[in-house]
Formats: structure tokens, C-alpha cells, sequence
């Protein structure tokens, strides 16, 4: 299941974010009480009991150490605005307010910690920045853990309140948040701390280690089965001799129920024709179309939707496994979260190319809502986005889904995943990026000690 972010606030030196417990406040500070944790919890039911464990976790061990534990929030419970999970927009709000209430040291430098990624080469989920060199700017794992210095969230809390945020979209949490510290050279760069670990618990290289990542899987049963996942491919007729073979050679084999829809109905492979004429960009009357048929009676009455495009490589049984802990009869939206106009009261959305998955309720309640397309070519992720907003029901985001191509995420993110999807093909075999990243069967490998290593994001 995703993990869970932890975001500690000490009022003193350090703001300890970290996202895959377990973390060790061994670590930290002698008095407790000057750090204020904030787990970014989601609401689905699934990720509130999670983030509620992890809190009993965390005041557990404090018990462990001093009479006076610290306090420990729940992201999702502090606002009701859903783009909160953006951090930024929160800080000057719940979070600053949390500083009044901690007795604050005469600390007046400004630190950025955490354990350091690095993209290898320029990427479009990070709008192709620092072009020229793109190694030379550093940002942190969230999975290890980062920190900030409370006089920089004092403050980061002012920049926001006094000028708004400047970018429309938020795509990747953790390098958007690092540029806005960086502040154009002037804020503080990241600094390394190898205390930040993402070796998994068990490991003997962990003895240094303030934060690892947890060897446990969560309990949620076994994975569901494939009669469950109704898949639905978007395609169009220039696309069926180029995409969809590469679909029939890796994953369609693992679909019990799919369907290929397209603009040209062709039996050889076969594909659907719904009457909707193909459009260069957004697809939106396509996915409409898409979400009718799902609860007519001309396709098999299953609990999931997964809605990819035909150039998304997805490993459907690791899907399985995800949604395991997650419950159909709630309405669940799942996928790569995005945001527009976060700090602008605007919405979050999944992003379409790493696969949109639905429950058949939240499928239901989108239709009944009257939500519908303003155009065929308009963007069907964010109109979706739109809509999900305006019932008030959230999207549950899971990092395991990727908007883009392995090559565009650094090395040591990708190193302690176990994904779900990537998409596109561009400058790639996407037959060897599926073997290499998507291939294996996480069920019939678990007896050779895959869900025991540090790989265990599921």
C-alpha cells in the first residue's frame, strides 16, 4: 500500500518529514514536546487506519522515552481543503499555528536536510529544469525522510501567505517543494544527511539509521482477483499496428476483461468503436464513453475500472495486490495525483497515462452527478479531477503509478519501488522496460523473498 508521509515540526532546530515509517525519535531532540508530527494521511478509509497506527507507533515510542509525549496529527483531518496534501498552501495556516504552541529556541539559521535525488537527465515531470546540468540540483526522498529548520518554515509560512503560489500544477511534491526552498539561490540548497535511510529495517546497514523503511506489508488480504478489473485501452486506428501489439506482447495476458477502444472498429484485434471521433489531445468523450458502458450490460458487472492508454505498461498483478486494501463498495479513486491551482482553491486529479482505476461506486456517483465533458478533446483526467471535486470525494494517490517513462524518475526513487505502471514509448523499448520494471508476479515470487526486501511499497 502507499506509504505514509510523516511530518514532524520541531520549534526548535528541525521539521522532520518523512514517509515510510518506521522512524526512531531516538533520534531527535530530549524534550519531545518540540516536535509537533503531522502524518499526511489521506482519507480513504484504508490510508486513515494506516496513518492511525503509525501515530500509535510514534506516541508509543515517545511513551518509551519521556512523560511528556509530543503531538502527532493527521494531515487530512486539518483542513478540509483536499489540495492540502500540497504542503505548501497549509503552511501558513495549520501549520504555523502549531509553532505558538512549542517552546521555540533562539535557532536562527535555516537548514534543508534530507537524503538527496538527483535526475540524471532533463525530464518533463519536472519541466525539463536545469536542462543544461540536471544532477546539480538535489531534492529529497521523501521515503527517507527530510527536515527543515523552524525559522525557514516561519519563513516559507510568510512567502506563502504574502505571495501566492506560482505554478498552476503540482506533478512531483518533492522537487516542486525543494525549488520552492531553493527560491532561485535564495534559500538554502538540500543538504545531505546519511542518517536518512531508505535500507529496510532488518538491515544490518541500518544501525546508523534514523528512518528505514518498513519490511512489513500492510494487512490487507489477499489480492483480488482478476474477474474483479474491468480494463479499458484507449487507442485510435493510427495506433493499432504501432501501441497495441506491444500491449498483446506484455500485459493483455494478465486481463480477464478488456476491451480496446478506438475510433475504427478492427476485428483482428478486436476494437470497440463508441462513436466518439478521435481527438490529438485530451480524450475526454472517449473516457466518458468509457465510464457508460462500464455499468451498462454490454461488459461483464466488475467492482474495478482501470482506464489506461495505449501506450501505458502496467503491471496488472501488482494491481491486485494494491487493491486489496482498498474497499469497492466505498468510491475510490486511484492513481498518480496531480494537482491545478492547489493554492487556489483548484483540484487534484489522476493523471491519465499511468492508469485511472475506479470503483464501480465512484463510477456511479460521477454519472449521477450530471459531470460531463465541455468538449470530445478536453482533458479527461482533469475534468474528471473537476468533478470528483465538486462531489467532494478525494483521489487517493499512489506514488507506485507513473505518469512517465522509468528514465524520467531518479535512480534511488525508483530503486526502493516495487511500480505498478510508466508510460509512454518515446526513445525506448517499451517490451524491455516492461521486462526489466513490470514483468514479475509478485505472488509467485514471495516465496523467494521479494515482499521481504526493501521493495515492499505495495
Amino acid at each position: 500500500a502507499n506509504p505514509i508521509n510523516l511530518l514532524a515540526l520541531n520549534c526548535s532546530s528541525l521539521y522532520c518529514i518523512c514517509e515510510r515509517s518506521p522512524i526512531s525519535v531516538l533520534c531527535v531532540l530530549p524534550d519531545l514536546r518540540e516536535i509537533v508530527f503531522v502524518i499526511q494521511s489521506q482519507s480513504n478509509s484504508f490510508h486513515v487506519r494506516q496513518a492511525e497506527r503509525r501515530r500509535a507507533d510514534l506516541l508509543k515510542q515517545a511513551h518509551s522515552l519521556t512523560e511528556k509525549p509530543p503531538v502527532v496529527l493527521l494531515l487530512h483531518s486539518l483542513s478540509d481543503n483536499e489540495g492540502d496534501w500540497s504542503i505548501l498552501p497549509l503552511l501558513p495556516y495549520n501549520l504555523a499555528l502549531e509553532l505558538t504552541s512549542c517552546p521555540v529556541l533562539p535557532i536562527h539559521q535555516e537548514w534543508f536536510l534530507g537524503k538527496p535525488l538527483h535526475d540524471e537527465e532533463s525530464t518533463i515531470i519536472h519541466h525539463y529544469a536545469f536542462a543544461e546540468n540536471p544532477s546539480i540540483f538535489k531534492y529529497p526522498d521523501f521515503a527517507a525522510a527530510w527536515a527543515v529548520s523552524a525559522p525557514l518554515v516561519v519563513r516559507l509560512a510568510d512567502k506563502v501567505r504574502n505571495e501566492p503560489l506560482k505554478s498552476d500544477f503540482t506533478i512531483d511534491l518533492k522537487h516542486e517543494v525543494a525549488l520552492y526552498i531553493w527560491d532561485n539561490g535564495n534559500g538554502p540548497h538540500l543538504t545531505a544527511v546519511p542518517e536518512l535511510c531508505t535500507e529496510p529495517e532488518d538491515s544490518p546497514q541500518t544501525q546508523h539509521c534514523a528512518t528505514t523503511l518498513s519490511t512489513e506489508p500492510p494487512p490487507c488480504g489477499e489480492p483480488v482477483n482478476k474477474e474483479d478489473i474491468f480494463v479499458a485501452v484507449k487507442t485510435c486506428r493510427k495506433f493499432h499496428s504501432e501501441r497495441v501489439p506491444v500491449i498483446k506482447k506484455t500485459w493483455e495476458k494478465d486481463a480477464f476483461s478488456l476491451e480496446y477502444y478506438s475510433d475504427h472498429a478492427d476485428p483482428s484485434i478486436p476494437t470497440i468503436d463508441l462513436g466518439v471521433p478521435n481527438t490529438e489531445r485530451g480524450h475526454c468523450g472517449k473516457t466518458f464513453a468509457i465510464l457508460q458502458r462500464f455499468l451498462s450490460s454490454s461488459v461483464p458487472n466488475t467492482k474495478w475500472l482501470l482506464v489506461v492508454d495505449d501506450d501505458t505498461l502496467i503491471s496488472l498483478s501488482r494491481l491486485q495486490v494494491l487493491l486489496s486494501c482498498y474497499n469497492p463498495s466505498e468510491p475510490v479513486c486511484l492513481g498518480e495525483r496531480y494537482g491545478y491551482g492547489l493554492s487556489q482553491g483548484g483540484y487534484s486529479y489522476i493523471t491519465g497515462g499511468g492508469g485511472m482505476v475506479f470503483s464501480r461506486e465512484a463510477v456511479v456517483r460521477l454519472l449521477n452527478s450530471g459531470c460531463k465533458c465541455y468538449s470530445n478533446d478536453a482533458p479527461d483526467d482533469m475534468v474528471l479531477g473537476m468533478c470528483l471535486n465538486a462531489l467532494g470525494l478525494p483521489v487517493t494517490h499512489s506514488p507506485l503509478f507513473h505518469q512517465a517513462r522509468p528514465e524520467d524518475y531518479a535512480r534511488d526513487f525508483l530503486a526502493h519501488q516495487v511500480p505498478i505502471s510508466f508510460h509512454k514509448h518515446w526513445n525506448i523499448d517499451p517490451i524491455a522496460v516492461f521486462n526489466k520494471w513490470l514483468k514479475d508476479d509478485l505472488r509467485a515470487e514471495a516465496s523467494d523473498g521479494l515482499n521481504k526486501s526493501a521493495k515492499t511499497e505495495l
